[in-house]
Order: structure tokens, then C-alpha cells, then sequence
């Protein structure tokens, strides 16, 4: 995949980036401040904690977001992918020596993402629906089920694709962030003394004077980042220059004003703190703009599901998930997929979640932590990154990453304090994914580790089948492999019960790198083993889907010509079993082997013909 950043292209690709990369961060507005006056922490809408908390907001927009974010973590570009998936894979290959640890912390921080991929969407179109008690209060009772039935619709039509609603995404973000620069610049000229805040002196005094309290702000203040971690993982889509053009041209200053609106406004009437965000608008126009943040918190909620998509999809080709059914809802456009068990998943957890937390309040102890978290481990990452990669001096490393690290782990810490208030959501659904794909990858490690050892080394092999070989028949046989350098128990099943060798043996092993795009040349290895035999290692990125068509293509052009339809496939299918041998502990074999035993079968996923493969069973004992 390429990144064009060409002169022309920038303003479409801009454009575009508003409704996919910044849709989270937009919607913030919808709920921080609010949330930083809730009882929870005692603070009422005065002078002096109005301008406190609004300078706490831009300072920590402008520090976390515009100088960690967009100048520093973009720069991390894995062949121009961004997200913590890529950071981890360029951190490891920066530092082999750490790879385990490494690992750990990505999978941690990919886990975290799929708590947020559950919040999110709950959190944003609550808050939006919640609107509706602003225009009339007997409307409250309407707000649940209609916010459930948006998300539920949303869901519904994730298997028809995103590449026709996707292009509306953008105008509707432009018209969103006008509107929140329109109504902050309304309320700033009738109080401009709101703009006293973007002295940080007031963030300072507000921490003296409030100490406790003020802490554990923070952990409302942060909400206003959730969505900054997005501009890092969509730079794939768009690029650096688009990213940041967009961010600093108009999301930036969009936020900002409305913020600093929503302030003046409770200077001039601090009733508005039960929803500051709607209060903006003149009765006449909350019904209308009810109407907008609902598209908005929709089109926030899609990339955050997009995402999942996207980030299951680099857990199953770099080996920490299950194969499952992935389906490319778009022609053109390799990223737009949908993945119907996330989809599933995702709605279930929604549902679960709205149905539990009831308002937006409520789920806002449990948004902080997993963005925190991701936060935390991303400036891990970076480190390394830094370091070892770019060759930064450890001083400047260690001055960069710790001003950042201690900025998250501040953040980190005053949401951590909220865990019995909903903060255990989060970090439930995180050690769920966490043991599932470590589990997944441990077990994968102990059935590679018992193939190898009850099968034969591959070149002793060809040389006996040469030097004495069985009956042979026509035709081209393609026997997967998980190893290179051991026999298939296909190819051992296959002459133990049939007796025969095809007249063309391909010994195919599919490799996955720690990189999201490989070039047509460096698709494959292909290796002479001997007459009639062949080795042919497949490489694939992360990101990429592998294809038996694409790997036959690339054979030829080394004169391995490969026809489909006269070749047959065999295929090992490994039947597990749970024993008290070392390996993992019961219950994860035992969650390993449910894990296997429902996963999509080879064949479906490397889209080889059902008619031409032929499944031999083994019988592992773990």
C-alpha cells in the first residue's frame, strides 16, 4: 500500500481524514466538561475552576495530542502504517534482545483497543441522544432505546461496507467542527474573559487550590484525548501531511473554541454544567443539533469498528488469533473489510454495556482507563523506537518519552482510582482479549514444537524418496507446511495410507513479517529440493491477505508453472487433546482447543477449491 502525499491529492485526502481519523476526538466535547463538574468530584462551575479545568484541557490537548502524537509517535511509520500493532513490530525488530517483553505490550495495548472499540460507540451516541432532555425533558425516557436502536443499525450494516456511507464521512465532519467553532466563538464574544485560560498559570493554581479533587479530574479531563491514539493508528489511510494539516487547520482550533465556548458560557450561567455542550445552542437550534452529533458520534463509532476489523486482522496473520472469516466489502479498497464474529461480538458487548451504565456518566469512569492505558504503552514503545531504531542519544530519549510517560501515567493513575465506578469494565475486557491471543500464540508454539518433533527432517527426506521412490502418479500435489524444515504429516499420512508420490511434490509454507506491505518480489523463496521436488516459502505482510493465485503468480515468474485446477491440496488437520503434559495450564489447553476446534479452516481461508483438497488427521496431545 502506498502513501500518496502528492501536492494534488492533499485536500481529498484531508478531507477524508476528518471523518475517519478524528471523529472520536470531535465528539469529545460532547460529554468532558460536563463530566469534569459532576458531583463525583465536588467542584462547582465557578470563575476560578472554569478556567482552571478549560486550561487543564488545552494544555493537555496540546501536549498529549499535538506534540506526542502528531510531531513525535507519527514519525514512527512501520512502511508508512501506523497503530500499536506496527510500533510493536518496529520495536522488535529495533530490539530483538526484548522481543517477549515487547510483544507483551502490544498485545496489552491491543487489547485495551477493544475495550474502547466497546465504549465508544456507547459513550458517544448516549451523550449525543442525550440532547433530546435538553430540547424537552420528556424525552429522557426515549433516550435509551433510540441510542440502542442507532447502534444496532449501525452493526447491521457493517456486512454492505463503509465505501458509500464512508463518503459522506467527511462533509459531515467539516459542517460538524464549523458548528463547534460557530457555537464557541458565539458564546467566547459574550465572556471573552474565558480566554484567560489559555494561561496555564490557572491549571497550576487550580491544582493548588484543589489538590484531591483536582486529581482526580484528570480523570475527566482525559476524555477529551480519547480518539488521539486514532491519528496514529489511520496514518496508513492517509498519511503524515494530511493528518496533521487536518488537525492543526481545523480540528485543533475547532476544539478548542467550542471548549473554551462551553466555559464562557457557565462564567455567564453555571446552571448549563447538566449539559453544557447543548446549552451552546439556542433552543431552536438543540433539536437540529441533536440531529448532527448523533451522525458525528456515529461516524466516530465506524471508525472505531473499522478498526477492530483492521486490528483482528494483523492479530490473525501475525499468529495471536484464530483464522476467522474475513470479507473485503469493497473492490478497490484493500482496508475496507468486515469481520461478522467482531461485528457479533462488538454489538453484544454494546448492547450489555448501554443496557448497564444507562447514561453517559456512568460510562465515563470506564472510558479513561483503557485510553490511558493504550497511551501508556504507546510511549513504551516509543522509546524503544527512539533509541534503537533512530539512534536517538539515550538523554534525549529518556527526556522525551519521560515527559510523555509522565503526563499518561498521570492520567493513567487519576483513572485507575475509578475502578469500582465502572473502571473494571475496561480492564475486564482487556485481560479477556490479553488471555485469549496469548493463549492462541502459546498454543500455536506448542503444536508447531510437537510437529516438528514427531516428524522427519525435510532434505533427509527428499534424498530417501529419490534414492527409493514409491509409485508415482500424475499431476502436482501442494502440501501446506507450518515448518520448513520438517516433513507435512500430510506427506507421511498420505504415503502411509495411499502409497503413492505425484510426479511434482510443492512443499508450501505461508510466512507472515512484522511488516504491513511486502513487494511482488519479495512475495517468495523458491528452492529446488530435487527431482520432482520443491520448496516454496510465501511471504505476506501483516496487513495483506494471502493468496494461493498471487503465490502461483510469483512462482512462474521463477518457472514453477502451477495450474489450479489440476493440482490437489493436502492439508494436515491437527485433533487436539488436553493432558497434564507441560506446556500451558489446563484450563488455557482446554481454552486453546475450543479455540482451534472453531476456527475457519484453511481451505476457506487461503480460498483454495473445496474439490481439490484432501484433509489427513493427527492426533496431538498437548
Amino acid at each position: 500500500m502506498q502513501n500518496l502525499e502528492h501536492r494534488d491529492a492533499l485536500p481529498p485526502l484531508v478531507l477524508a481524514a476528518l471523518g475517519i481519523v478524528f471523529g472520536d476526538i470531535g465528539t469529545s466535547p460532547l460529554y468532558t466538561l460536563k463530566e469534569c463538574f459532576s458531583p463525583l468530584y465536588g467542584l462547582a462551575p465557578s470563575t476560578g475552576n472554569v478556567l482552571g479545568i478549560l486550561s487543564l484541557i488545552f494544555w493537555s490537548i496540546s501536549l498529549v495530542v499535538s506534540l506526542k502524537y502528531v510531531a513525535y509517535v507519527l514519525r514512527a511509520d512501520n512502511r508508512g502504517e501506523g497503530g500499536i500493532m506496527a510500533l510493536m513490530a518496529l520495536a522488535k525488530r529495533a530490539r530483538p534482545r526484548w522481543r517477549y517483553g515487547l510483544m507483551i505490550i502490544g498485545i496489552a495495548g491491543a487489547s485495551l483497543f477493544y475495550g474502547d472499540a466497546v465504549i465508544t460507540p456507547a459513550i458517544s451516541v448516549l451523550s449525543a441522544v442525550e440532547g433530546l432532555a435538553v430540547v424537552a425533558p420528556q424525552f429522557e425516557t426515549y433516550v435509551l432505546p433510540l441510542a440502542l436502536t442507532v447502534l444496532v443499525a449501525l452493526f447491521l450494516l457493517q456486512r454492505f461496507g463503509t465505501a458509500r456511507v464512508g463518503a459522506l464521512f467527511g462533509p459531515v465532519m467539516v459542517l460538524w467542527f464549523g458548528t463547534l467553532a460557530g457555537l464557541g466563538v458565539w458564546q467566547i464574544l459574550q465572556n471573552p474573559e474565558v480566554l484567560n485560560a489559555l494561561n496555564p498559570v490557572h491549571a497550576v493554581v487550580f491544582f493548588v487550590e484543589h489538590r484531591t479533587a483536582a486529581f482526580f479530574a484528570l480523570g475527566a479531563v482525559v476524555l477529551a484525548l480519547t480518539g488521539g491514539e486514532a491519528l496514529y493508528a489511520d496514518m496508513g489511510h492517509f498519511g503524515r501531511r494530511p493528518i496533521r494539516w487536518a488537525w492543526f487547520g481545523l480540528v485543533l482550533p475547532a476544539l478548542t473554541l467550542n471548549y473554551f465556548g462551553q466555559g464562557a458560557l457557565l462564567l455567564a450561567n453555571p446552571a448549563a454544567v447538566e449539559n453544557p455542550f447543548f446549552n451552546l445552542a439556542p433552543s431552536w437550534g438543540t433539536l437540529p443539533l441533536v440531529v448532527l452529533a448523533t451522525a458525528a458520534t456515529v461516524i466516530a463509532s465506524q471508525a472505531v469498528i473499522s478498526g477492530a476489523y483492521s486490528l483482528t486482522r494483523q492479530a490473525v496473520q501475525l499468529g495471536y488469533c484464530p483464522r476467522v472469516d474475513i470479507r473485503h466489502t469493497s473492490e478497490r479498497e484493500i482496508g475496507q473489510i468486515y469481520i461478522p464474529v467482531v461485528n457479533w461480538a462488538l454489538l453484544a458487548a454494546v448492547v450489555l454495556v448501554i443496557l448497564v451504565f444507562g447514561t453517559s456518566s456512568s460510562l465515563a469512569a470506564a472510558y479513561g482507563i483503557a485510553v490511558t492505558g493504550t497511551m501508556v504503552l504507546t510511549t513504551l514503545l516509543a522509546f524503544v523506537v527512539s533509541r534503537y531504531r533512530w539512534r536517538w542519544p539515550l538523554w534525549a530519549s529518556l527526556l522525551v518519552t519521560g515527559f510523555f510517560l509522565t503526563l499518561d501515567l498521570s492520567f493513567f493513575s487519576a483513572n485507575i482510582l475509578k475502578v469500582l465506578d465502572g473502571g473494571w469494565l475496561p480492564l475486564l475486557m482487556g485481560l479477556l482479549i490479553f488471555t485469549l491471543l496469548t493463549t492462541w500464540k502459546r498454543g500455536r508454539e506448542l503444536v508447531l514444537d510437537k510437529l516438528e518433533h514427531k516428524s522427519l527432517a525435510l532434505k533427509g527426506f527428499v534424498d530417501n524418496m529419490q534414492a527409493h521412490p514409491p509409485l508415482q502418479v500424475p499431476g502436482t500435489a501442494v502440501f501446506l507446511s507450518k515448518s520448513v524444515q520438517v516433513v507435512p504429516h500430510a506427506m507421511l499420512h498420505n504415503l502411509k495410507h495411499n502409497k503413492i508420490l505425484h510426479e511434482r511434490v510443492i512443499f508450501l509454507t505461508v510466512q507472515i513479517k512484522d511488516e504491513p506491505w511486502l513487494s511482488f518480489k519479495e512475495r517468495i523463496e523458491l528452492t529446488h529440493l530435487g527431482e520432482g521436488f520443491w520448496q516454496v516459502v510465501a511471504h505476506f505482510g501483516y496487513k495483506e491477505v494471502p493468496s494461493m493465485e498471487e503465490i502461483f503468480q510469483a512462482c512462474a515468474q521463477e518457472d514453477l508453472k502451477v495450474t489450479m485446477a489440476k493440482t490437489s491440496f493436502f492439508l494436515s488437520h491437527e485433533n487436539l487433546v488436553s493432558t497434564d503434559l507441560p506446556g500451558m495450564a489446563r484450563w488455557r489447553e482446554g481454552l486453546f482447543v475450543w479455540m482451534n476446534r472453531n476456527s475457519l479452516k484453511a481451505t476457506d481461508f487461503f480460498h483454495i477449491p473445496a474439490n481439490r483438497v484432501v484433509e489427513l488427521g493427527v492426533l496431538l496431545e498437548l
